[in-house]
């Protein structure tokens, strides 16, 4: 695949595609269920995968800037990393239009698609969510703009799918974690995350073809 060539128009209907999806099924989930709590039970519960409904403040994890910068408060830290999401979607759609003016690798052109639907599908959350939708606390959003639980640029993303494969008791005598419960895989994610995982995920196993040394 490395030197076949791939035009920006197929790259951005690859982007555009995913964006759908993502934002379909996220706008779905918001204007028809309220968040799922610790606890509650799930819109979909098969065991081995579960569909929920929670709002992401952060950054993957639910970590925020403001964990490693304690001077930034909840609201700087959130503009900051929306502006920061803001900034590294043009970084890379950048480097995806030098990536196809070189012709220098398909595969790696699919990656960084990937990647930054990905990245756009998240900042639309951020950007726009607060301001177009009320809470989900105990209740069904609405959509209605200019009435939103947030600003722009303050939104929170909205995350469904959990998949806890299977759980187990960490040993007493195990440090640190003697006697939790450890779930695998506990995380909550979305389609957004899950294009990012993928196109990252494949820049590091063809690392050597994508970037050979000279």
């Amino acid at each position: 695949m490395e030197n076949k060539k791939i035009s920006l128009k197929t790259c951005l209907l690859i982007v555009i595609g995913i964006l759908i999806l993502d934002q379909i099924l996220k706008i779905y989930i918001k204007l028809n269920f309220p968040l799922t709590f610790y606890g509650e039970q799930a819109i979909i519960d098969w065991g081995w995968f579960k569909l929920l409904f929670i709002e992401n403040r952060g950054m993957a994890w639910g970590a925020k800037i403001n964990d490693f910068i304690p001077f930034f408060d909840d609201k700087s830290a959130k503009l900051f990393l929306t502006l920061f999401r803001i900034f590294a979607i043009g970084f890379i759609f950048y480097w995806l239009k030098n990536i196809i003016k070189e012709n220098s690798n398909k595969l790696l052109a699919i990656c960084l698609s990937l990647i930054l639907a990905g990245a756009i599908g998240n900042v639309i959350d951020s950007v726009f969510y607060g301001y177009l939708f009320t809470e989900s606390y105990f209740q069904i959003a609405e959509f209605s703009p200019g009435n939103g639980y947030e600003g722009i640029f303050y939104g929170n993303v909205v995350d469904m799918f959990q998949f806890p494969l299977f759980s187990w008791i960490w040993p007493d005598w195990f440090p640190f974690v003697g006697g939790k419960e450890f779930t695998f895989f506990e995380p909550v994610f979305n389609i957004a995350d899950s294009v990012i995982t993928i196109g990252i995920t494949m820049m590091i196993i063809f690392n050597k073809s994508f970037f050979p040394k000279n």
